[in-house]
Order: structure tokens, then C-alpha cells, then sequence
């Protein structure tokens, strides 16, 4: 049988690196001695970077840091509705959100896969209710959010970056939304939680274990978002929505700040 001398033959059986790093079997244990291994207090949120109006070919943009969570978004239109099946009176949005493919620790695709499809669809929802559609009519307004890095509350970051870029690119809004999460551990909440704390259903079922994200439209109090993973009694995810309402009225002056000081460097 002829034989490629110059091709290098790789091994018959390989293994996912993956699997010397996640053990399955294991429960997942966020807290050590009651506390948070990374020595943050119950409610408290991650050091938080703002920069409005980074990218200079779009109409608006925003870039987030929130410790290792990195997430920055680019905002485009109004512009005219390409395809004429899609015209309306009332203006549209559209939100596309896609994790780089370096962001996870787990390669990512390029095309979009069903999460990125099913947080897109929650994005959208988030900022319908705070988008002042009738304002651009026969036009359509897009949003592109890009995860660079993953650390945990991806969804929530991104609901915060995008709203402070719609802000930025001059589209009237009800008010901006701020996103916030909560990791629901037994009796515990773990405010802003990293990709370690996040809720992972192959290593927990058990009742009270998941994840609540709110976005919030904090001047007139109003929430738009409202997703949540895991088993969650009534009580529990009703505790858990107002203590996200409490962090998003924390953040929302750090946003007000952030676009003032952007339009005066504009001026």
C-alpha cells in the first residue's frame, strides 16, 4: 500500500482537552466557608469599565469591561429597510449578539449557534420596549454585540453595552436599560456572578439552583428583561428580581456619567 513519506501521521485516538478540566461528577461548588472564592462580598458587582464611542465607522458604540467580561457592540441606521417584505410605518430594530471565537474556553464558531441565536432573540426583546420605534419610520436600526471574553453574565453585560450604544449613536429611548444577574445558590445570592458561579445544569438540578437576569429602565422603573435558568420557587426568584433591581439603580449613574463625559469630548 503506497505510503506518504512526507505527511506526518498524527495519532489513531485523540482526546478533548476539555475533559481533564471539567469533572462532571462533581458538584458544582461555587462557595468555600460560606463565602465567594473570589473574595467578592454576596452583593457585590465586579469592577466596571465604561467607554462610549469607540468605534468610529458606526453610528454609535459602547465597549464594557466587568473584570474578565469583556463586550463591546456597534449600533448602525437608522438606515433604509433592504428588503421590501420588511417595510413598516414603524421603525424596526435588530439585534445579532455572537461570542468571539477565542472568548470561551471552548472554541466557538463562526456562524452563529442556537444560544447566540436564542440570546439575540432576548436582546431584541430587552430593547423594543425602550426604543422609540415610531421615531424612524420606513427605517430600521441594527445591533451587533460581540463577546470577547467570557467571564460570567455575558447576557447581562451585553443588555448594559448595547443600551449605552444606542445612546451613543443619538436613538431616542424611554430610558436606557441596564442589565444585572444573580446566581440563586440554595438560600444564597450571588450577585454578578462569573463564568465559575454561573448556573450549569449538568452539574446542579437540584430546587433553588439557577440563574435570574433583569434589564431595567431604572428612571421610570420599568423592567424589559426578564430571563431565568434552573428550578426556582416564587419567593425565591421574586427576592432575587428586586436585588437586581437594586444593582441596576447602583450602575445607572456610572452609565449617565459615561455619556456625559462622551459628549463632551464630542464638543
Amino acid at each position: 500500500m503506497p505510503v506518504d513519506s512526507r505527511r506526518i501521521c498524527g495519532p489513531e485516538s485523540t482526546q478533548s482537552p476539555v475533559i481533564f478540566t471539567v469533572n462532571k461528577d462533581i458538584k458544582q461548588d461555587i462557595l468555600l466557608n460560606g463565602e465567594r472564592k473570589n473574595g467578592r462580598k454576596l452583593d457585590q458587582i465586579r469592577p466596571l469599565f465604561l467607554r462610549p464611542g469607540l468605534i468610529s465607522q458606526a453610528k454609535g458604540s459602547a465597549y464594557i469591561e466587568q473584570n474578565h467580561t469583556k463586550v463591546i457592540c456597534a449600533v448602525f441606521g437608522p438606515r433604509e429597510v433592504m428588503r421590501k417584505e420588511d417595510f413598516s410605518m414603524k421603525g424596526q430594530l435588530t439585534c445579532e449578539f455572537k461570542f468571539a471565537t477565542f472568548s470561551c474556553k471552548k472554541k466557538r464558531q463562526h456562524q452563529q449557534d442556537a444560544e447566540e441565536k436564542d440570546l439575540s432573540v432576548q436582546l431584541l426583546e430587552a430593547f423594543e420596549p425602550a426604543v422609540q420605534l415610531d421615531k424612524f419610520p420606513k427605517a430600521q436600526v441594527n445591533v451587533y454585540i460581540t463577546v470577547l471574553q467570557n467571564d460570567g453574565s455575558a447576557l447581562a453585560a451585553s443588555i448594559t453595552c448595547a443600551s449605552l450604544a444606542l445612546a451613543d449613536a443619538g436613538i431616542e429611548m424611554y430610558d436606557i436599560v441596564v442589565g444585572s444577574s444573580v446566581r440563586i445558590h440554595g438560600d444564597v445570592m450571588l450577585v454578578d456572578p462569573s463564568e465559575e458561579e454561573e448556573y450549569r445544569s449538568q452539574d446542579c438540578n437540584d430546587v433553588n439552583e439557577g440563574n435570574v437576569v433583569v434589564g431595567l429602565m431604572p428612571s421610570i422603573n420599568q423592567i424589559s428583561a426578564l430571563t431565568s435558568k434552573g428550578e426556582i420557587d416564587f419567593e425565591t426568584i421574586s427576592q432575587a428580581i428586586k436585588t437586581c433591581i437594586q444593582t441596576c439603580q447602583k450602575v445607572y449613574p456610572v452609565l449617565q456619567n459615561a455619556l456625559v463625559n462622551s459628549v463632551k469630548a464630542k464638543t
